[in-house]
């Protein structure tokens, strides 16, 4: 009882201050993407608790550790005083998914102050599940929109199926997201590159057995000049082992999973529809780069997030 009150007045007295700090590079970040008033420009009434608000105060309780919105609004009935205009939570809820665009758009413009020159990167999949594999046939997530519904897939590292989507990650030698998407669970890993194709150029890119191909490197090559590494299996002729530099810039992906999975929870889903899953997927990957870019700024580890705030 005495550690959760602990951690309850840890979580207290922080919110705010980490709301003031994250809004304050948000508003650095994305004053061309907004108004004076911080909102995304639209007819209407101008709302007095502003989209860069809402943004900070979702990437706030992320970083917290708080991805229910009931208990995120709990915590803010001891801080009427410092958000006076607080929205409620139906109104907090269908803004998140407003402003999703805008929280990519800022997570993009922090990474190209971070890492606009990268040219080597590493690519990986990761499973999303939204639902036990026993309530696939129950669930009702998406299933109005066979374009964005879930559906089942195969995870060959922890060798079990699975009900939802792919998380596909682009990932620099520094460990910040450059690029990602999501597809449903069924899509294959190399299906990814074919957008990577269009949007990055004259570079190198390491994936692990799942990139396996000839004809996809061969077409990465001559399409953007991009240089496809992958480790070659036992049985291949003219095997060769992957160079071991490369190795270790692999390992930078599969510990920004790791931290995804660790602090951000990112395989925990209580969203009812895809928008919302793909909201809260956007709002976690963004976190994790607005803490990456205070390390940055401050001269610090990059890679150490999780005692950025403290």
């Amino acid at each position: 009882v005495v550690t959760k009150l602990l951690i309850s007045n840890h979580v207290m007295h922080n919110l705010y201050a980490r709301f003031v700090k994250i809004l304050e590079i948000c508003k650095k970040i994305g004053k061309d993407l907004v108004n004076k008033e911080g909102n995304i420009p639209r007819r209407g009434v101008v709302p007095q608790f502003s989209d860069l608000e809402v943004l900070s105060l979702s990437m706030t309780s992320e970083s917290l550790g708080i991805d229910s919105e009931a208990y995120l609004f709990s915590i803010l009935k001891g801080y009427k005083k410092e958000f006076p205009n607080l929205i409620s939570r139906r109104q907090y809820n269908d803004r998140r998914k407003y402003t999703a665009d805008l929280c990519e758009q800022i997570r993009k413009n922090i990474v190209l102050a971070i890492d606009g020159k990268e040219n080597i990167f590493s690519i990986d999949s990761k499973p999303i599940p939204v639902c036990r594999k026993v309530r696939a046939k129950r669930c009702k997530l998406g299933k109005t929109d066979y374009i964005t519904a879930p559906d089942f897939g195969y995870c060959a590292s922890q060798r079990c199926y699975y009900w939802g989507y792919k998380l596909h990650v682009l990932c620099g030698v520094n460990g910040i997201i450059h690029s990602y998407d999501m597809t449903k669970a069924s899509v294959n890993d190399v299906k990814y590159l074919q957008d990577v194709k269009y949007e990055y150029f004259n570079c190198t890119i390491i994936g692990d057995k799942g990139y396996i191909g000839t004809d996809i490197q061969l077409d990465l090559f001559e399409s953007s000049q991009i240089k496809l590494e992958v480790p070659y299996r036992l049985n291949q002729k003219d095997r060769q082992p992957i160079f071991a530099p490369f190795s270790k810039v692999r390992k930078r992906v599969e510990i920004a999973y790791s931290q995804m999975v660790d602090q951000f929870m990112i395989s925990r889903n209580y969203a009812k529809q895809p928008k919302g899953v793909f909201t809260r997927i956007k709002n976690k990957i963004a976190i994790m780069t607005v803490l990456q870019y205070i390390n940055f700024i401050n001269d610090k580890p990059i890679g150490k997030i999780k005692h950025t705030l403290i």
